[in-house]
């Protein structure tokens, strides 16, 4: 960390001492804010495909639930969660990739976990409550740090610096003792220099699968030192979430008839009673620590530097019923002249890891050139072991002795210069270019006390390119290309799949900005090369399994607008339109390889739309109606009814009221947030699977196929106040 932290110095001295005198006039907070994210995102009017989000939108539906849900009503994205309502463990899908190929960054340093690529919300709860503004790239996007992104990029800039002190309590209710509190404060500039700001939130949740229980605790705390053209922050936030685990789902007979049941846990007792262990739970905690200095050297001239240290650990507790004593470590025990080879026991599968970071860019702009150069690199260190905390017969062994040990290390350097030339008043162009250099290593035993020996090293070039055309001042038009490539994650290496997939992505838009209506059109053909998909089926811990498919490609149409039909009435729809195909997939049936030509990518819908009717009827009331409509999907790569999803349409009412001129505080908000207003049972996720049954026809393979669902929430409601002083 010292190390990093040197580099990090060294680098911004050197950017100082070769810029040119500082200008005399006082900078704007808000100017040097961007600084921050300055980097890694484009403005409205580049060839890349995004979407913004404020902090003022995201606050109108943030009473409890993750980030994920927070962004449905967006083109292209699709939201689940396991316990069924948006709290707990939530994931998020755009154009059809899963949450692990979206690259995510808070404040320019990823937040993908660098072995799994996953994004794990609910190890952050309530961060949409510390966020200032975030962008969706859609596609390759702009360079990012971290993980190349194969289906999107989101960019989180965390809380900016309130020039004012002001205090902020926050309270909601709802449908399955679902509550979230939390506390804000700012002491504002003091002596125009100096803020802090902080954040404590606690959120709870029963769920609406049983037991699928949710207890999370989450912190933000914020100093700022602001003079002229310096801004530097000094942030530590992180949570710790403890939920009970839902991620077996259900099958189709009891998605019928009992949809909210919850296998995790089961065991039966000695008497024959079916019980459910109470402690089947996910218990991790996260904590981050970032220093980020942002420099402005003149109307030209800008920098920014920032190093992360993330500090993770937990595990899952898991009763595992007649467990093999010998997996577990555990010698064979004699009672009784009978040799006691399996036991009820309880086990803790640990992950607990070190995440370093540290980015630095330069950024020269003037009138006819922006251009942003920069360097990144990581470092990630995690143990993977296991423990038995308890055992019906323990023999000789101790509580937490270990009965497998694994580490992983990944080092991670890239570089990039990107830059905007301004031809005219009418063309612009747009380049990029990226080297990525990866190494990863494991060592030991994985879950499964299987060898897992990995020494990797990857070198990637990601070149990005655009051109936008200004047709007259409502009109714009604009073409991308952008090439990313992406390294297996762990569990592909457990899988024996060592390749790295390719994409090229291309992206053709039009852009029109009226009185009368904005609208946003982006057609897009993504080209795959030994891409990673799911294959439907799911680990011992509801993990995805992924496969090579070789040549495969998305293409769609996405749509999205704001339509004022009248001065209190605002329409914004969206709607993607898309094919995604695997060309010619091979796989195994009935003990065959079998080519089934071009076949339906995983979870893919081909329509998606969302909807936003915004009405004001009287000054501080809003009323909205969101609705999202998913297509029917396939689970699978194969085209298999029993793999298949129905489509779905949702809709949940909003409703924000505020109140002015309230004694002894400035404003409460008063915000109802009836989630599913039609009731409709729906399924937004589940899993296929299939195996070879060679037992009922004796020398015939016959593949059997089988699927697991996972439901949403029927009609359910959020109230929430917001007292601010």
């Amino acid at each position: 960390m010292k190390r990093l932290f040197t580099l990090a110095l060294v680098f911004q001295s050197t950017f100082i001492l070769q810029a040119q005198e500082a200008v005399s006039d006082s900078t704007a907070v808000e100017d040097l804010e961007t600084v921050v994210v300055k980097a890694i995102r484009v403005k409205a009017d580049s060839p890349i495909t995004h979407s913004n989000l404020d902090k003022e939108e995201l606050a109108e539906r943030n009473l409890g639930q993750d980030i994920p849900y927070l962004l449905n009503y967006l083109p292209s994205v699709v939201t689940t969660s396991d316990a069924g309502a948006g709290v707990g463990y939530t994931y998020i899908r755009v154009r059809g990739s899963d949450a692990s190929r979206v690259n995510v960054t808070l404040n320019g340093i990823p937040f993908n976990d660098a072995e799994s690529q996953g994004t794990f919300w609910v190890n952050l709860p309530d961060f949409a409550s510390s966020v200032e503004n975030l962008q969706l790239q859609r596609g390759v996007g702009t360079s990012t740090n971290g993980s190349g992104a194969f289906g999107a990029s989101l960019n989180i800039l965390t809380d900016g610096v309130s020039e004012t002190a002001f205090g902020e309590i926050n309270n909601s209710f709802g449908s399955y003792n679902t509550r979230k509190h939390n506390v804000k404060f700012s002491t504002g500039l003091l002596g125009d220099h100096v803020e802090i700001s902080g954040r404590l939130s606690n959120i709870a949740s029963d769920g609406y699968i049983d037991r699928a229980t949710s207890d999370l605790k989450s912190y933000f705390l914020q100093a700022t030192f602001f003079d002229r053209n310096t801004l530097i922050k000094a942030l530590t936030f992180g949570g710790r979430e403890e939920t009970y685990q839902s991620w077996n789902g259900i099958d189709a007979e009891t998605l019928e008839n009992d949809r909210t049941f919850n296998s995790v846990g089961m065991y039966t007792d000695e008497n024959g009673t079916i019980r459910f262990y109470d402690n089947e739970v996910d218990n991790y905690a996260q904590d981050y620590y970032q220093l980020i200095w942002n420099q402005r050297f003149n109307n030209q001239w800008s920098s920014n530097m920032a190093v992360n240290y993330t500090y993770g650990r937990g595990y899952f507790e898991q009763f595992t019923e007649d467990a093999d004593l010998d997996f577990h470590g555990i010698d064979p025990i004699e009672i009784g002249g009978e040799t006691i080879t399996t036991s009820d026991l309880i086990r803790r599968r640990w992950l607990d890891n070190d995440f370093y970071a540290v980015n630095a860019s330069l950024n020269y702009k003037d009138s006819a050139f922006d251009v942003s150069s920069g360097l990144f690199y990581s470092f990630y260190d995690g143990d993977h072991y296991g423990e038995v905390i308890w055992a019906r017969y323990a023999g000789n062994s101790e509580i937490r002795d270990r009965y497998y040990n694994g580490n992983g290390e990944k080092g991670e350097f890239s570089v990039f210069s990107k830059a905007t030339w301004r031809l005219n008043e009418q063309w612009s162009f747009f380049g990029d270019l990226q080297g990525r250099f990866v190494n990863y290593t494991t060592s030991g035993l994985t879950s499964e006390k299987v060898p897992l020996i990995v020494d990797e090293q990857y070198s990637f070039f990601n070149p990005k390119a655009g051109i936008s055309y200004k047709l007259s001042n409502v009109n714009q038009f604009y073409f991308s290309f952008g090439r990313a490539n992406r390294e297996p994650r762990r569990s592909d290496f457990e899988q024996g799949i060592f390749t790295p997939e390719k994409l090229n992505d291309f992206e053709l838009g039009w852009r029109h900005d009226s009185e009368a209506a904005k609208v946003n059109t982006n057609l897009y053909f993504m080209d795959y090369s030994d891409q990673l998909v799911l294959t439907g089926a799911i680990d011992d811990v509801g993990a995805p399994i992924r496969t090579t498919s070789g040549k495969s490609y998305r293409l769609g149409l996405e749509v999205d607008a704001q339509i004022p039909i009248a001065s209190n009435l605002l329409l914004r729809p969206n709607f993607t339109l898309s094919t995604n195909k695997n060309v010619d997939f091979v796989t195994s049936r009935d003990g065959e390889l079998v080519n089934l030509g071009n076949t339906n990518i995983a979870f893919s819908p081909e329509v998606i739309a969302g909807n936003s009717l915004e009405y004001t009827p009287v000054k501080n009331l809003k009323l909205a109606l969101l609705s999202k409509y998913v297509g029917e999907q396939f689970m699978g790569n194969i085209d298999s009814e029993t793999s298949k999803l129905d489509a779905y349409f949702i809709n949940d009412l909003n409703v924000v009221y505020q109140l002015d001129n309230v004694p002894f505080v400035k404003t409460v908000v008063l915000t109802a947030l009836v989630n599913n207003i039609f009731n409709v049972e729906y399924v937004s996720n589940g899993y296929f699977f299939t195996y070879d049954d060679d037992f009922t026809d004796p020398g015939t393979i016959t593949t059997v196929e089988g699927a697991g669902y996972y439901p949403q929430a029927t009609t359910n409601f959020l109230l929430g106040a917001t007292v601010r002083f």
